[in-house]
């Protein structure tokens, strides 16, 4: 590989990551509610997640869930009810009546503790059999027809660099206006407007194609 088709993967990785989907609601509503901490545990398991998927990919797992009717209608249906569930849980919280200014620490919007944050971004990534076509389909078009475990692994750990820095910094400049999200106005609208999304992307996710 060259250094240009180096610099290229991490292109396109950057804009897969930067485009809206259920990863970039989940961070941004950990953040946004709960704070710098949360929203980077959930930033994590989002690279987790891509980690996961780099490594199905290099080992043909991946293929194989995006070739296989059964499996890949497995892990979209999962993933789906995830998001699903995700999204009524968003929506539960935007109207249940708050009397009175949650604490900073406090994260009843948003699930509890840093382990809850962390397993939100990886149950995200890590079911939505999307990342495994883009996986499948953008690897080899870097990759020479002879490469080795070298260069995949090399692609795999660019990728899970690139997008753990989008995701984090994303975590990092939505927790900068935590104290303005923090009032119960503002997160009852974060709560609604991410809940609808997450259940639109759900819905959505269901009626994916591996074609």
């Amino acid at each position: 590989m060259t250094i240009a088709q180096v610099l290229a993967f991490a292109g396109v990785v950057a804009l897969g990551a930067m485009s809206p989907g259920p990863d970039f609601a989940v961070v941004t509503r950990r953040a946004a509610l709960a704070g710098r901490a949360h929203g980077m545990a959930t930033a994590t398991g989002v690279t987790a997640g891509v980690l996961a998927w780099a490594v199905a990919a290099t080992t043909g797992v991946a293929a194989l869930v995006a070739a296989a009717g059964v499996a890949f209608t497995v892990v979209k249906l999962v993933g789906a009810g995830y998001l699903v569930l995700l999204g009524v849980g968003a929506l539960r919280s935007s109207w249940r009546p708050r009397h009175r200014r949650p604490e900073p620490d406090a994260v009843p919007a948003a699930g509890p503790g840093l382990w809850g944050a962390f397993r939100d971004g990886l149950l995200c990534n890590a079911l939505n059999p999307k990342a495994a076509i883009f996986f499948v389909a953008l690897l080899p078009q870097f990759l020479p027809a002879d490469a080795g475990l070298v260069p995949l692994l090399t692609l795999s750990l660019i990728a899970v660099v690139v997008t753990a820095v989008w995701f984090l910094t994303v975590a990092n400049l939505v927790a900068a206006a935590h104290g303005l999200l923090s009032r119960p106005a503002v997160r009852r609208a974060v709560d609604g407007v991410s809940g609808t999304v997450l259940l639109g992307l759900g819905v959505r996710l269901v009626f994916t194609t591996a074609g």
